[in-house]
């Protein structure tokens, strides 16, 4: 059972699925394991079935990804990783089917529409389904010659189907970034190298907290790259912001920053401390 955990890396939908290729390519030497949604992959490394959890948090052309923000801060998990997967979306169909007949193309919500022009060019009929990896399931098993699914060369793989057109996403920047999480923190020290620090925290309700709240950042240097708010639990006065910053709260001026986040904040949570992607130095460039 212990050798078993060891090599699982849970994640989000079907076998192939773009989660499935994120994992794999992250950890090769780790085996996939499928779980139903997001709950019941964080769930598997909660309870010992799984080492790792693999997560999206957010897509260069779709933006965030629904319910994550809600889901980390009550996981009792850690982020001790992250990984950028380049998106590219392959038309599947059954072995003998023509382009010219396919009809339909089945996927996930999101796939049809990072590939609308695609779609729209062939003058196939969208289909939605639960996610990309159970549209080409769906097409296999359907055994219909016009029906085709968007879904990455691994579910092509998995499910016996053959690329009938390849890299059919419209942005050719489509890049989706994952979260590792574990049950206990990264062992990353500041002088380890680039280094995020991600966490969620709530400010006092009096007047320019946010304001307030951010300023230590700025004043000390620390490079605050992403911010979101969202709602908590529905309701419009209670607002939760999710952020990563550049640096080791080990490091002063993030110790100093953190100080005063604390002074206009009635609750900061540290989600982990990890190594930066080396994707994030392209970035810059």
């Amino acid at each position: 059972m212990a050798r078993s955990r060891l090599n699982k890396i849970a994640f989000q939908g079907e076998p192939g699925a773009n989660s499935h290729l994120a994992a794999r390519d992250a950890y090769p030497e780790m085996e996939g394991m499928p779980c139903a949604t997001f709950e019941d992959a964080l769930a598997a490394v909660k309870t010992g079935k799984a080492k790792l959890a693999m997560i999206p948090i957010e897509n260069s052309v779709a933006g965030r990804v629904a319910d994550i923000h809600h889901l980390l801060p009550h996981s009792g998990l850690y982020i001790v990783g992250e990984h950028f997967e380049r998106v590219r979306h392959q038309l599947l169909a059954l072995p003998g089917a023509k382009l010219s007949g396919l009809k339909t193309v089945h996927s996930h919500i999101m796939a049809l529409g990072q590939c609308r022009k695609a779609i729209a060019a062939l003058k196939l009929t969208p289909v939605t389904e639960a996610d990309t990896a159970g549209a080409a399931r769906h097409v296999r098993e359907a055994g219909d010659p016009s029906q085709a699914a968007i879904a990455s060369k691994l579910a092509a793989e998995i499910y016996g189907l053959r690329i009938a057109k390849k890299d059919i996403e419209d942005a050719a920047h489509n890049t989706t970034r994952f979260v590792v999480l574990a049950p206990k923190p990264a062992k990353t020290k500041a002088a380890d190298g680039p280094v995020v620090t991600s966490f969620v925290f709530r400010v006092r309700n009096v007047p320019a907290a946010l304001y307030k709240a951010l300023g230590g950042f700025a004043t000390n240097g620390v490079n605050m790259t992403k911010l979101e708010s969202y709602q908590l639990e529905g309701s419009f006065n209670a607002t939760m912001f999710y952020a990563d910053i550049e640096g080791h709260p080990d490091e002063r001026p993030v110790q100093l920053a953190m100080e005063e986040l604390a002074f206009f904040t009635s609750e900061v949570n540290v989600l982990g401390t990890y190594p930066a992607s080396p994707f994030r130095a392209g970035l810059k460039a």
